[in-house]
């Protein structure tokens, strides 16, 4: 069985790297299966940093498609010609996509048309609004997968209330899970870190991506305030894109406790995760790795895709609420945050029974 793996940017790799461990290991064990890694993205995109493969401890991806772009038309079609091209020259019986991305959305139409096997890992998570583009493709690679992977049973909920074939959804459990994990005792902690005067579980976590969010200055304004001033000195940690940090810097509201820095690698960033007395973010993946963790995380979202992290996990949604964000700060700095019941099938296997799944049928 040959396996067609795709990535459509850097978060999808976390997801993919233990697919790759447990590929090989029923390799070794005399299994019929391999797998190819497809990025559709360009090789020399600058969110791949250097570090990234070999500290998820996983190869390169065998082929790059060089598609780029902000528009989603024209990104789904340029990475759906290429992936055609890609198939031609490497044909697969199934192609595996991760997430709700464009691209998983594209590969997946060009491998159902092609009449192939399509899998999709975290299959079932909803927010219930069709204006959200990532709804939306999530929606259609659901609607066409032949096998989909969900990580709680919330996930299978949806998916029967919608009609899927029972057959083809397979609890499997989080994937993130098995790669926070397996590298959870290889964090390491960055060169830095003594230098800013930082002190392990004594520092917040501040990581912001969402786009929509960042294009609400008044919003932003209001969350950085609440974020500096309520600690009253403690230092936040911001490790942040450039054009994240361009957009808290134009609201123009600065503080000796805040420091932001580049993005961090992924051993580094896990390490920071991990030893923070707290986090606020817009990251579902850092709030289900919070969770695993027992760190309290404050999400700036009314929704998470893994419901779990906010039901039994260390999570809580506060949207875009200042006030609501400043309560939660409150109880998180008087170290009154409720901790994690750790959610079924968190537990490092998920890559394994997919395989076992793709081997079975």
């Amino acid at each position: 069985m040959k396996v067609t793996i795709v990535s459509g940017a850097r978060p999808n790799f976390m997801k993919i790297a233990p697919l790759c461990r447990a590929i090989d290991a029923a390799r070794q064990a005399g299994k019929n299966i391999s797998y190819r890694i497809v990025y559709t993205g360009p090789e020399d995109d600058e969110s791949l940093d250097a570090s990234l493969f070999s500290d998820l401890d996983m190869p390169r991806p065998h082929s790059f498609l060089g598609v780029r772009g902000v528009s989603y038309s024209q990104v789904a079609a340029d990475i759906m010609l290429a992936f055609e091209k890609e198939l031609d020259e490497h044909p697969a019986q199934v192609v595996l996509v991760v997430d709700d991305m464009t691209a998983s959305m594209s590969c997946a139409i060009v491998a159902k048309k092609r009449g192939l096997k399509v899998a999709h890992v975290i299959a079932g998570t909803r927010s219930f609004d069709m204006n959200m583009p990532r709804e939306v493709n999530r929606t259609i690679v659901d609607a066409i997968s032949d096998y989909l992977f969900t990580a709680g049973m919330v996930a299978n909920r949806n998916l029967n209330q919608e009609g899927m074939i029972p057959d083809y959804i397979h609890y499997v459990g989080n994937i993130l899970i098995d790669t926070t994990r397996y590298n959870r005792h290889r964090l390491t902690q960055p060169l830095w870190f003594s230098s800013l005067g930082l002190r392990k579980g004594n520092y917040l976590l501040f990581r912001l991506l969402r786009r929509g969010l960042l294009d609400r200055r008044m919003v932003i304004q209001s969350h950085e305030q609440t974020i500096i001033r309520r600690p009253e000195g403690m230092p936040i940690v911001a490790p942040l894109h450039p054009y994240v940090q361009q957009a808290i810097e134009a609201t123009e509201i600065t503080a000796p406790n805040l420091h932001m820095l580049p993005p961090q690698s992924y051993l580094h960033f896990g390490f920071l995760v991990n030893q923070a007395k707290g986090i606020v973010t817009d990251s579902g993946n850092i709030a289900e790795e919070a969770t695993f963790l027992d760190v309290p995380c404050i999400t700036l979202n009314t929704y998470a895709e893994h419901p779990e992290t906010w039901r039994i996990g260390t999570n809580e949604l506060v949207g875009e609420n200042s006030f609501a964000l400043s309560a939660a700060l409150e109880r998180l700095l008087h170290g009154e945050w409720k901790h994690a019941t750790l959610p079924d099938r968190w537990d490092g296997r998920t890559a394994e029974r997919i395989v076992q799944v793709l081997l079975h049928h």
